[in-house]
């Protein structure tokens, strides 16, 4: 079996959200998608996210293409969660900030060797969840 990883933080699941997950699963057999736990998403965006890591988790889970549904990390890169999946290979939202040659480096500095793939954006010519929420709180 064949295990993908992605991540993200799923807050207000979109068509783009879709598409990604669905790109990933593409990469392999089964799909486990990593839900950014609460603090993680303070610390990483800067805001909270409108619903909670429960809440996301739940709903990440409900998609029928996605095999498994996990909480993140307590604490940001101790890589736990990949190591106790050992994924063939990990999908990276086009807005994710992970850099993939030093991900990698560490990665395989612990050990771990997956494939790294960047799953491009849905629609180039549309705002990604992120902005459109900064955008909605200015107003």
């Amino acid at each position: 079996m064949r295990i993908v990883m992605a991540f993200g933080t799923f807050d207000c699941i979109h068509p783009g959200h879709i598409y990604y997950l669905k790109k990933a699963k593409s990469l392999g057999d089964e799909l486990v998608v990593v839900v950014a736990r609460d603090r993680n998403v303070q610390s990483i965006k800067g805001r909270k996210a409108s619903t909670s890591e429960k809440d996301r988790l739940e709903t990440v889970q409900s998609l029928r293409f996605v095999d498994k549904a996990v909480l993140g990390d307590r604490e940001m890169r101790k890589w736990g969660v990949i190591k106790r999946f050992h994924p063939v290979a990990i999908a990276l939202g086009y807005d994710q900030w992970a850099s993939i040659p030093p991900l990698r480096e560490e990665l395989e500095a612990a050990g771990l060797r997956p494939r790294i793939v960047r799953i491009g954006s849905y629609n180039e010519h549309k705002n990604s969840a992120s902005k459109l929420l900064k955008k909605h709180a200015k107003k």
